[in-house]
Order: C-alpha cells, then structure tokens, then sequence
C-alpha cells in the first residue's frame, strides 16, 4: 500500500503528537505527506472541540480539505470528532471518523501496518518534540467537554517512553515536552491497591528521563496546583541540568467563589503555596497559567479578586480564553451566563496585567545565563538568531563571525537546533536580547 498524504492537526499539543503517530505508522507502508498545493488520496484530520471555535475551525479545515483534495478519503480523529461523530460524518469525503483515540494501533493496522510502533521517532522539522506519557482525565470540573471525549485514564508504559525519548534525543530533538490530558495523573491507574512505596508518579517519569543521556532538556506541560508536590519540585531541583525551570500551573480564575463554581480541586492559597515552593526550590522559575474570563455569575468583585492573585502569583506569561459554554457540561446550564463584549472587555484586562508582569519577569532575567533552544535566523537582522529559553521567554543574539568559525570548527554551520548558553543583557518588544557565553 502506498499513496499521497495529508494531515492537518487543530488543538493541543497532545493532537500534535498523536497527528505524528499516525504519520511515521503510515510512512511504514508507503504513504508519504505532499505540500498543500498537490492533491492527496488520503487526508488526516485531528480535531479539537475544547470551545466552540474549535469546532467551528474543525468543520471549516474539513470542508476545505475536501474542495481541494476531491478525490480524497478523510479520516477525521480528535476531541470534536469523538464528541459529535455524527455532525463530522456528515461533512464531505469523510470516509472514517475515529471516536476513541485508544484505536489509533487498530486504524494503522487496517491501512496495512504490520508492526505497529509503541510510539515516536520523528517530530517534524522541529526541535523540539511531544511526547505523550498519558491519556484521560478523572477530574469533572464543570466548564470542561474533555473528560467527556478522553475520560478513561491510561498511562503509557515507562519501558516505551524511555525508547521513544531515546530515539528523539538520537534524532537530534533538544527539547522534549512531556504532555497529556492530565499529565499530574500519570500512574494513578496503575496504583490503585498497591503500597505507597511501589507507586509510580509523575516525579518518578521525568527522574528517569533526565538520567538518560544526550545533549537535551526536559519541559513538563500543563499541570493542576495540587500535583506540583515537593517530590516533583525536588526532581527538578535535583536534575537542573536537564529540566527546564519552568512550570505551567493552570488557575483559571483567581476568585475562590468562582473556583467552587467551576469545580475545581482547590482554592487560591493553595495555589499561591504551590507557586512559593517552587520559588523557594528552583532559581527564578517561570511560572505560567491560564484565566478563563466571564466565567457564567462572574461579578465585578470576583474579577478583582482574580486580578489580585494573578498579580501575588506573578506570573510570567498568561494565556487568557474567554469562557466557551460547551453543551453537555454543567457550566453550559448555569445561570447569569455573561455577555461576549464583558468577557473581551475583562480578557483585555488581564492580557494587560498580564504583559505588565511579564516585563517585570524578563527584566528579573537581565545579567543571568540563561540556556536557549535555538529556532530561526531572525528575517529581519541578518546573523541574527531567535529561540526560546528554559524559562519559556523569547530570546534573540547575534551570531557573530568569530561564532560561526568556532561553531564550523565543531562540524555545525549554524546554531539552529542546538542549545546554547547566553547572557541576557536587556530586555524589549516582549523578547530577551542577550549575547552568547564564549568559552
């Protein structure tokens, strides 16, 4: 078997890597991903439903794929896909929709894989690469369809994410990005009646890949407060070498009224403590989150209080959503449900406070080194090059004639795709102008 192929990935990280665990499978037996402007027989499309514009975007990219690739066979997995399977299999060309993301070994073997993979050895032209250590989430908090589409919780073998972080690693990825549904989770399923001495948790994963050898750096993804526990600070101090000081914990809201609202685990204090024990572990840490604003009963008291814990948190960098009531989950039904111009208008709040507090972090960094995986020449300053840092902030230095001597003399042209040590020297425009540290 063999053919022309498309995929087209929306939505998170982990979509990104499952979108890849299908690619390299059908690779296996001859498929082989063309350019946008030459057709394909067989399209892949990765959902994602986590708001109503994802769907929106799920069904416009759908729809589109088909228009230009007529004589196509679409395959639509994803969140979307598995949350209204009949909506999609309705759309034109889909000839598949995939509702459980656990089928995915099972669709590589009806496009005639043999040996299905265990996971991943490529990420594409990045330099960093996902890896998927688990599926699933317990937790029902009420503005969330996720649970919903993903709800049993299966964590990956340790066994076959060592062999993939291997592979990347020899593959020549500097960054891997541990990531999941709820990555807090990984193990839980496996504990269950068995001592505490013999469980297998988060902390316990990402030790055993930071010992791994090579010239990389670990990242862990999104994580829920009440998981950020002083074992897994511990590994991340213990192993600063390898993993970056960074954390992104997910607030949502920073009004404990709010929180009880949207079913969440925990209420500010605990928050804010987490956010000190990191602080007090690891050397100047980004710390970075989420806010959903015009949560449905949101009042002008309770957005204040948020604005007030997002400033004690001090965040580095705030991603900011509006609240997207999704059919099916109890927040969809609450009353006092919020006009979209209050939310933009409260989003734009944030987003200030927001930029404000990361300036205040970037300039924190001025005069530090900082470690940077290198991207992209800048297009606009030749010999000049952009990446990111360990603690999650853009950063751009020149790369001067006597570095690129050195850098040929060690069999590298340039330094995309490596990771390079620089010292900050100021800070503008939302990035890190630094200069590199020469030996």
């Amino acid at each position: 078997m063999s053919g022309k192929l498309k995929t087209l990935t929306l939505g998170c990280k982990l979509n990104q890597y499952e979108t890849q665990y299908i690619r390299e499978g059908l690779e296996l037996v001859g498929y082989n991903e063309v350019p946008r402007e030459e057709p394909a027989e067989l399209c892949i499309v990765n959902t994602c439903t986590v708001t109503n514009e994802g769907d929106s975007k799920s069904r416009k990219a759908i729809r589109q794929l088909a228009r230009e690739n007529p004589d196509s066979r679409i395959v639509v997995m994803g969140c979307y896909a598995t949350r209204a399977p009949e909506e999609v299999h309705a759309l034109p060309n889909v000839v598949e929709v995939v509702t459980d993301k656990r089928e995915l070994p099972d669709i590589l073997g009806r496009f005639g894989v043999i040996d299905i993979p265990t996971g991943i050895s490529n990420f594409g032209n990045r330099h960093r690469a996902y890896i998927k250590i688990q599926d699933g989430c317990l937790l029902r908090c009420s503005y969330c369809i996720i649970p919903h589409v993903r709800p049993e919780l299966t964590s990956r073998p340790v066994e076959h994410i060592l062999d993939e972080a291997r592979r990347l690693i020899d593959n020549g990825y500097r960054e891997l990005v541990l990531t999941g549904v709820h990555i807090g989770h990984y193990g839980v399923d496996w504990n269950f009646g068995k001592p505490r001495e013999q469980w297998i948790r988060l902390a316990d994963l990402t030790r055993q890949i930071a010992m791994l050898p090579g010239d990389f750096r670990i990242r862990i993804s999104s994580i829920e407060a009440t998981e950020v526990t002083r074992e897994l600070i511990a590994v991340l101090g213990e192993h600063a070498a390898k993993i970056v000081p960074h954390l992104h914990i997910c607030l949502q809201s920073g009004s404990d009224a709010v929180l009880r609202r949207m079913r969440r685990r925990w209420g500010t204090q605990t928050f804010l403590h987490r956010c000190n024990l990191v602080r007090d572990t690891l050397d100047n840490p980004a710390i970075t989150t989420d806010i959903i604003t015009g949560f449905p009963g949101e009042t002008d008291a309770e957005f204040d209080e948020s604005l007030a814990t997002i400033r004690s948190a001090a965040f580095s960098k705030i991603h900011v959503f509006p609240f997207s009531a999704r059919k099916g989950t109890p927040a969809a039904d609450m009353d006092n449900q919020l006009p979209k111009s209050l939310k933009k208008q409260r989003g734009r709040e944030i987003a200030t406070l927001g930029k404000e507090l990361q300036t205040a972090y970037y300039q924190s960094l001025v005069g530090k080194s900082l470690e940077v995986l290198v991207e992209a020449e800048d297009r606009d300053k030749p010999q000049h090059y952009v990446g990111t840092s360990g603690r999650y902030a853009p950063v751009e230095f020149p790369w001067t004639p006597k570095l690129s001597a050195q850098a040929e003399q060690m069999g590298n042209k340039n330094p995309i795709g490596q990771l390079i040590e620089v010292t900050a020297t100021a800070t503008a425009d939302e990035r890190i102008y630094a200069t590199v540290i020469t030996s």
